[in-house]
């Protein structure tokens, strides 16, 4: 008894009857962001979850970056846009007048220098100290070691502001006050960058270390060939965070700073007349904040989470 089916056949009974032919490859399965409200994933949200993320991203980012594009528009109006209402995000007649009035009033990239310099050496000082006392908390065993610990420790849980007036006595007794040395001499390594450098240099197996040590390398042998390499990313850190504290600092160079020379003396209500000069002023000091942190994005993230994992 013979079965005939009659009409075309489906891909899936044409391969089970045995007629192969040509048959077209099954379309690839693409899943979706979101799950159905019935579906147990808990990497995958539901469509109303998914969206509520959007909308807080959406929200997190106009805090974040609304108050500096207000601050570039404002500092590209005119004298008739800067009080026109409603305010225009988008300026009508932009001009860069506001930022040839900076450097008329004062001399902002001189200033802007100084400051490039103290951070400069606030960068280097951090990287070269931080490495080479991580390393030894990190990874060496000596007496005191806890001592030194709870001290470093202790240092976070103080505001900067208490020991501003002992920084001033020291500085002035070394006879640094009123210069950039003395200015960027405070800044020259934390402990928040020790202890982060002491966390990445714990990631370093102890075996690889001492296997060095009986080959005869040195200490700097093996921070230079061991060590350097595998914390290059807390570095990169460190490195964005120093940059970002020294060039946004301004009490503690008030303070010590006197010559108007040095850029400090200018700054007490000079613009407060022209909200357009103070925001193209301020776009002016955000600028090297951005190219620092864009050059070091990609590391920066890299060591973030080899912090967040190895920690």
């Amino acid at each position: 008894m013979s079965t005939t089916i009659e009409g075309p056949l489906d891909p899936e009974t044409r391969l089970l009857s045995g007629e192969v032919g040509d048959v077209p490859p099954p379309k690839p399965y693409k899943e979706k962001a979101w799950r159905s409200r019935r579906a147990f994933d808990p990497k995958r949200p539901t469509f109303a979850g998914l969206m509520l993320r959007y909308v807080l991203l959406i929200v997190v980012l106009l805090v974040a970056v609304g108050p500096f594009l207000w601050q570039l528009s404002t500092s590209l109006k005119g004298n008739e846009d800067i009080y026109a209402f409603p305010p225009n995000i988008i300026p009508q007649n932009p001009t860069l007048a506001a930022y040839s009035q900076v450097n008329d009033v004062i001399p902002i990239y001189l200033y802007a220098w100084h400051s490039v310099l103290v951070a400069a050496a606030a960068v280097i000082g951090n990287i070269v100290f931080a490495t080479l006392a991580g390393y030894a908390v990190g990874t060496m065993k000596f007496r005191g070691k806890l001592f030194v610990m709870g001290i470093l420790f202790s240092v976070l849980l103080l505001p900067g502001e208490v020991t501003l007036l002992s920084q001033y006595v020291i500085i002035r007794n070394l006879g640094l006050a009123n210069s950039l040395a003395g200015v960027a001499l405070p800044g020259i390594v934390g402990a928040i960058n020790v202890l982060l450098m002491a966390t990445a240099c714990r990631g370093i197996p102890q075996g690889v270390l001492d296997a060095a040590t009986v080959d005869g390398a040195t200490t700097v042998q093996r921070i230079r060939h061991i060590v350097w390499p595998n914390v290059k990313g807390m570095v990169s850190v460190i490195a964005v965070f120093s940059f970002i504290g020294a060039w946004d600092d301004f009490l503690w160079p008030l303070i010590v700073l006197s010559d108007p020379a040095k850029g400090m003396s200018y700054l007490n209500s000079t613009f407060s007349a022209d909200p357009r000069v103070i925001a193209a002023g301020t776009v002016i000091a955000l600028v090297p904040i951005i190219i620092v942190f864009a050059a070091a994005q990609r590391v920066f993230f890299k060591g973030v989470e080899a912090g967040g994992i190895k920690g």
